[in-house]
């Protein structure tokens, strides 16, 4: 097997994330459960994005919002996402490339276009979300570039992009090519909703032996693993997938590899301005750690600094030197 020239590769939505502050009544009189994430067309798009405030608009999309922090933690990183010929698109393919992200991926027709996700956020620091997919939904198979593939040691997988056809399909021969070339995948299952709607399909993945890296948040592990309480879900994966990660909010998160389990707690937050990301920057941390040969406890915390960084600013994108955060913290 070659030495990998990246570390991880990703297939995701290429998304831009608009951004503004809001107060309830907006969230009430749009009929939106607060702190959800919901799918909407793009006549609703439309007509939401003109009755939102001045806000931001930021390259997010959760395995792209991975590989920035992870970039930022010196890990070689590369996307596969589509975008269309359209301004969105442009904002999307710079922001990620000045990340440090290799990003290559032939662009789209102008319709429909560059997926963008407006997100409401209150005074609490909770973030309601709407998605509209547009072009990211129609990733082909055929603009996979193989090779890099093949050269990267973790293949992750957005468990958000598993929904359309096509990105479904590009994400299945990316596995074949990533486990063929001894390379290690990495799945972030992203919602429960996600696992609703494929949870047959991510348990075949898993008991194929095609999941070698599992991402989850507690609601997720119920969801995925059928059980009535945490620690029968944990079991339940942790006899299927090598490695399994899961976050638990304020509490922290645990890593269990065969018998191996680390815990760590989460960092301490002087305020919630934006939890959009949080659970994409844990797993760039996490990455970042596993990457550089750490141990589980350390990729954990490398993931609890990295969560407690992007929560603290709007945006799903570090603003703070990750590295010198990491330092500070591991020494």
């Amino acid at each position: 097997m070659t030495e990998p020239t990246l570390d991880i590769l990703a297939l995701g939505n290429a998304i831009v994330d608009v951004l503004a502050r809001v107060d309830d009544a907006l969230i009430e009189a749009e009929g939106m459960t607060k702190g959800s994430m919901r799918l909407i067309d793009a006549a609703d798009a439309s007509r939401l994005y003109a009755a939102m405030p001045a806000g931001r608009e930021i390259s997010g999309g959760s395995a792209a919002n991975t590989l920035a922090g992870a970039a930022a933690l010196g890990a070689r990183c590369a996307f596969v996402g589509r975008v269309a010929p359209d301004q969105l698109g442009e904002v999307f393919a710079h922001d990620i490339r000045a990340q440090g992200v290799a990003y290559t991926t032939p662009v789209g027709p102008i319709d429909p276009p560059t997926a963008r996700c407006l997100i409401l956020v209150t005074e609490c620091g909770e973030r309601t979300m709407n998605t509209y997919l547009g072009a990211a939904q129609f990733l082909p198979p055929e603009d996979l570039d193989e090779a890099q593939v093949a050269s990267a040691a973790i293949l992750l997988l957005e468990g958000y992009l598993w929904d359309p056809a096509e990105p479904r399909a590009a994400m299945r021969r990316a596995v074949r090519v990533a486990k063929a070339a001894g390379r290690k995948v990495a799945l972030g299952v992203s919602a429960v909703f996600c696992i609703l709607n494929h949870r047959g399909d991510f348990l075949a993945l898993i008991e194929a032996g095609d999941v070698d890296i599992l991402f989850a948040n507690e609601e997720e592990v119920l969801a995925l693993a059928g059980t009535a309480t945490f620690d029968e879900g944990v079991e339940f994966l942790r006899q299927r997938v090598p490695l399994l990660v899961a976050t638990r909010g304020a509490d922290g998160a645990i890593a269990v590899r065969g018998d191996e389990r680390a815990t760590c707690a989460a960092e301490p937050v002087e305020r919630v301005v934006d939890t959009t990301g949080a659970g994409d920057l844990f797993s760039a941390g996490f990455l970042a750690g596993l990457v550089q040969e750490r141990s589980l406890e350390d990729c954990l915390t490398m993931g609890a600094v990295a969560a407690a960084e992007v929560i603290g600013h709007f945006g799903a994108r570090p603003e703070a030197d990750l590295k010198a955060l990491v330092a500070k913290r591991l020494g």
